[in-house]
């Protein structure tokens, strides 16, 4: 069956380049992203790679915690990263899963037959805490990941946990937000104190209230 979001994220023990985990007891706490790589050695994945090095400081602040995974060994991980730390003048500083047995990769759905029968397409699953699939994006393994949108989509999941928003069109962190259509006018007013402008009683566009 596929997975879908809500769904808990399946649990499962694997090496990685920084020695064995338990995934949900490496999640603890925080939230996770777990995205996929087609191969070692390959080109848009030295550059993500990269990049999600660099965007670290930027994960941390959302409580945050990245992990890649790959069909390939944990050794051939270890002689790729001094490709990505040169190319992409960083240090790679999260996990990076081996998987030649693809148990990780099956699990979670990722190789896409018509896509290869035996390399992952780029997928990539937000898990909160509580070890929930709350979002889920997959690109082709030609069309390389916008890190911008992996920040955004964590922003937004996690305002609208904490303060009952939901997030409009092309929003970014900093815009106005949405009052849920189950809020009503008496409860709004008490838990969006900057008010809100109404364009219709479903389309009730407030401040972002954590700013």
């Amino acid at each position: 069956m596929s997975l879908r979001i809500g769904d808990t994220a399946p649990n499962f023990t694997a090496e990685t380049t920084e020695g064995t985990i338990d995934f949900h007891q490496w999640i603890g706490d925080h939230w996770a992203v777990l995205y996929s790589h087609p191969a070692d050695f390959t080109p848009v994945c030295t550059t993500e790679l990269g990049r999600t090095a660099n965007l670290k400081p930027e994960f941390d602040k959302r409580n945050t915690k990245v992990i890649a995974v790959s069909v390939d060994s944990v050794a051939d991980h270890r002689r790729w990263i001094d490709d990505i730390n040169d190319t992409q003048q960083t240090t790679v500083n999260f996990p990076i899963i081996g998987d030649q047995d693809r148990k990780v990769a099956e699990l979670y759905e990722m190789i896409h037959p018509k896509a290869s029968d035996t390399v992952p397409v780029r997928s990539v699953f937000f898990i909160d805490p509580n070890k929930k699939i709350r979002a889920m994006i997959t690109y082709p393994p030609a069309t390389g990941r916008n890190f911008q949108e992996i920040l955004r989509v964590i922003d937004a999941l996690q305002l609208t946990d904490n303060h009952k928003v939901a997030t409009p069109v092309d929003w970014k962190d900093g815009d106005d937000c949405v009052i849920l259509p189950s809020i009503s006018d008496e409860q709004a007013k008490a838990q969006f104190p900057k008010g809100w402008k109404t364009l219709r009683a479903y389309l009730r566009l407030t401040p972002q209230p954590n700013k």
